[in-house]
């Protein structure tokens, strides 16, 4: 389940459907990600053909999936819920 935002635009994007921050070409891979987000119990639960998940180097210990090009939905992990959830271009 998805505890926390990083992203103010991913955020209003799930609770109030304002898809005005998110780029319109992304908008509908990002809800699809966020919604496998909510339902999963475990980082792994990620691991799903084309999200491409990996796990990111460094402390804390956070994930990634794919949208498309360089952008990532990326988060953290604490339990069972997601945490910090990102959405950023980092390459």
């Amino acid at each position: 389940m998805i505890r926390t935002f990083r992203s103010k635009a991913l955020s209003r994007l799930w609770n109030d459907g304002d898809a005005s921050k998110v780029r319109p070409d992304q908008v509908e891979r990002v809800k699809l990600r966020l919604s496998a987000l909510q339902a999963a119990r475990r980082p792994d639960d990620m691991n799903i053909p084309g999200f491409r998940f990996h796990q990111l180097q460094g402390k804390p210990q956070r994930y990634a999936v794919a949208v498309n090009g360089p952008w990532r939905v990326t988060f953290g992990w604490d339990g069972e819920d997601a945490t910090e959830v990102d959405l950023e271009q980092y390459h």
